[in-house]
């Protein structure tokens, strides 16, 4: 990810806009053929970044000093056709769209590493038992495998958004001063976009326009949202009073400098960080559609930052959590000390649901049901024999009803179809 965004990469492939232009130019009778033969002979490994910084030292314009460059490596004499008929972002935003389209491929792949940890450790942990919690508060059991597999439906939804992003970025302008083709015709857009793998834009100003970086930047801010999502699942877990999972601790690592005992979820806190930081991002892309006219500069300076920002935090992110998945500690001891908690409190719904469908009135069996588990939280009794004391569930449940209601395999009933749901076209 790093070299797409290196100064010699960009470079490389601002000289392929210009040479397949040339080509579309000189096929088509625009410029003399030698000077497309010329341009053809430059290694574009000779292209010099600091040479390009020098030079632009005194024109102030990184695209002249770039041609500059090309012309002291092909000779002035065979220079003269270089970038007929064109403005700066014709090579610069086709360039730009060549990064960005490279960028989705190494971000997808990551995506798709993902993906296949939380496969994994979704059918280790398909019945492995949990507290379901809503608000912070113990809800009904679900499994340590259905949250792998959120995770996972959640991440493949990520990776359709990245490549639509990516398919929309992934267009090229060659089309001149304010986009009118007047020195071009629209046949080099064509032969230029078909060389670089893109597809020309259906009407540019002088610039691509930039509607379609805010897709981009915001496909990923949403995938970076989905990650710190499982993030914060994984740092709550972690938590001492909870204790159900845990992030790997190699040997001689340290927790704290003033605590021996400490061992924090620092790798999923940094997930946390890095998302703030690319959600922000996405904001400023929005910014940059909103430009004066035909075009001005004030998105460029915004994406030279954002853009590799923005992708080596998410490729990193997303490396990182790969990891986490991969090594992470599950406890299922403490899963089933902790649904014990409640003393059978979370079976309050089924209880809820018998009681009426043995005729009671809802609002009468609510209330009921209501008050022997605030008697579990008042006075430690459990939840069974709280409803077992109660005269009014008793004239509606006798106990063998009751004793049958208490089965977490209950809550384990639908496993099977939520997995194929998720994994049957992947399996």
């Amino acid at each position: 990810m790093a070299r797409v965004w290196t100064d010699s990469f960009r470079f490389q492939t601002m000289f392929k806009v210009e040479l397949y232009a040339a080509e579309a130019m000189s096929n088509l009778g625009v410029i003399p053929q030698e000077s497309f033969s010329a341009l053809a002979t430059v290694d574009p490994n000779r292209i010099d970044p600091k040479r390009i910084a020098e030079l632009e030292k005194t024109s102030r314009h990184e695209t002249i000093a770039f041609l500059t460059h090309i012309e002291e490596l092909v000779g002035e004499d065979n220079a003269s056709f270089l970038h007929f008929g064109m403005t700066s972002n014709d090579t610069l935003d086709s360039c730009f769209s060549v990064q960005l389209k490279l960028a989705a491929d190494l971000l997808n792949a990551e995506v798709e590493s993902l993906c296949n940890a939380l496969k994994t450790r979704a059918f280790e942990h398909k019945w492995t038992i949990c507290a379901g919690r809503s608000h912070g508060v113990h809800a009904e059991p679900t499994t340590f495998g259905l949250k792998m597999a959120f995770a996972y439906a959640e991440m493949q939804r990520n990776k359709k958004r990245i490549t639509a992003a990516q398919q929309e970025i992934s267009v090229g302008a060659i089309s001149g001063p304010v986009g009118t083709f007047a020195g071009l015709g629209t046949a080099v857009e064509k032969h230029v976009c078909e060389r670089l793998g893109l597809k020309p834009e259906t009407i540019s100003t002088q610039i691509i326009p930039r509607d379609r970086h805010a897709a981009f930047f915001s496909s990923l801010a949403t995938t970076a949202a989905s990650i710190e999502r499982f993030a914060i699942e994984i740092r709550s877990l972690q938590r001492t009073e909870i204790g159900e999972v845990s992030e790997s601790f190699a040997s001689g690592q340290k927790g704290s400098s003033a605590m021996p005992h400490k061992r924090n979820p620092i790798l999923s806190e940094n997930i946390s960080g890095l998302a703030r930081l690319i959600r922000a991002q996405a904001s400023a892309a929005l910014e940059n559609v909103l430009l004066w006219h035909e075009r001005d500069m004030s998105h460029s300076s915004v994406e030279r930052i954002i853009a590799p920002d923005v992708t080596l935090a998410l490729d990193f992110a997303l490396s990182r959590m790969t990891g986490i998945v991969e090594q992470i500690t599950i406890n299922k001891d403490r899963m089933r000390d902790n649904l014990k908690l409640t003393r059978g409190s979370y079976f309050s719904h089924r209880v809820l649901s018998a009681l009426v469908k043995a005729g009671a009135k809802r609002a009468v069996a609510y209330k009921v049901v209501q008050h022997c588990t605030a008697r579990v939280h008042n006075e430690g009794v459990s939840f069974l024999d709280a409803l077992k004391s109660d005269h009014i569930v008793g004239c509606w449940l006798p106990m063998s009803e009751l004793n049958l209601l208490f089965e977490n395999d209950h809550y384990l009933s639908h496993v099977d179809e939520i997995f194929n749901r998720v994994f049957a076209p992947n399996i």
